[in-house]
């Protein structure tokens, strides 16, 4: 592990850079950032407007799109608040080129240096591929809310949300590869358990995404019931023709399906938890599981407050870490119940 001490410190910070980017995304989507930067380029837009002139002529490119023409030329909207906005997606952009960076350059300096075995360098490729496809998700989000209507499409945003959890646990378990080297027989029942756990929790983040995207955290704010006797609301049968596309495009479908989808996770981890108490456990796998039901509660809690004060900024934020935090402990003990 010390020979490999400076591989394990660079996948951490990409997980820690993947973690900030995926959080300056939340305040950017709570703040309604999204579509202040109307194009993409590559280099010529890495810093801000450094001139009155350079921001007179940004905000009157954004004034062109939908989101000015149809909301906000309706709210007094001034450059400064125009500033305000674009701060959010330059800097979420801006922190997506740093990953790069941060990825590539030591990469090479890695691979010249062959501290890298063959098994890790097909990982950091894939990875190289997932930072690149993240990327182009971005962009392919942010594109559906410039045409016609003015919001993104929450396919499109749970598509780039989700992809970035993703590339967060394989990160992770890239240098828990590392980390752990030593190659025990699995806890083959426990394991089983977890993979379908760590499932329905990627559902639930791709339904979280749907939440955000359709902002649907802001009707039926009731808990344990949707409304007084209603446990699913009569609106899922009605917003929609089919039930189908009401379980993913309806407002109500989808915050139901994400409520109801909160109790099959906490079962899951519970059950996982209470069936480890038969078998030997080392430390490791006794703290991954038991960080697993800390966290899952603590979210599971923090989803109800959302719900019930109609998703303040730092409320709806704080749930979107804790996800991570909870994604961080079901990778971590995935993996050790795996290998």
């Amino acid at each position: 592990m010390k020979q490999n001490k400076a591989v394990i410190t660079w996948l951490l910070l990409g997980c820690v850079l993947v973690f900030i980017m995926v959080v300056v995304g939340g305040i950017t989507r709570l703040t309604n950032s999204g579509l202040s930067m109307t194009d993409w380029h590559l280099v010529t837009d890495t810093f801000p407007p450094m001139s009155e002139e350079k921001w007179e002529h940004a905000f009157e490119e954004y004034k062109k799109f939908p989101e000015y023409q149809k909301i906000n030329i309706h709210n007094d909207f001034t450059l400064d608040d125009y500033k305000f906005i674009y701060f959010w997606e330059w800097f979420h952009r801006f922190i997506g080129r740093i990953i790069g960076i941060v990825f590539i350059i030591p990469f090479v300096y890695f691979l010249i240096r062959k501290k890298l075995d063959k098994a890790t360098i097909n990982k950091c490729l894939i990875l190289l591929g997932m930072g690149a496809l993240q990327g182009f998700f971005g962009w392919f989000m942010v594109k559906s809310g410039l045409i016609d209507n003015p919001d993104v499409s929450h396919f499109r945003l749970s598509l780039h949300l989700t992809f970035a959890f993703i590339t967060f646990a394989y990160t992770l378990w890239v240098a828990l590869d590392i980390i752990y080297p030593e190659r025990k027989a699995a806890i083959t029942p426990l394991k089983k358990i977890a993979r379908v756990a760590l499932i329905i929790l990627l559902l639930q983040i791709i339904y979280g995404g749907f939440v955000a995207g359709l902002n649907a955290g802001l009707i039926h704010n009731h808990w344990p019931m949707m409304s007084e006797g209603q446990f699913m609301h009569d609106s899922i049968f009605i917003e929609k023709p089919t039930l189908a596309t009401a379980l993913t495009e309806g407002k109500s479908g989808v915050q139901f399906v994400h409520r109801t989808m909160a109790y099959f996770v906490v079962g899951l981890i519970l059950f996982l938890y209470f069936k480890s108490k038969k078998i030997a456990l080392n430390t490791q796998q006794k703290n991954g599981l038991n960080a697993l039901v800390i966290i899952v509660f603590i979210q599971f809690i923090l989803g109800i407050f959302t719900l019930l004060l109609r998703v303040p900024l730092w409320l709806g934020l704080a749930h979107q870490v804790v996800a991570f935090f909870l994604l961080t402990a079901m990778t971590y003990t995935l993996h050790r119940l795996s290998k």
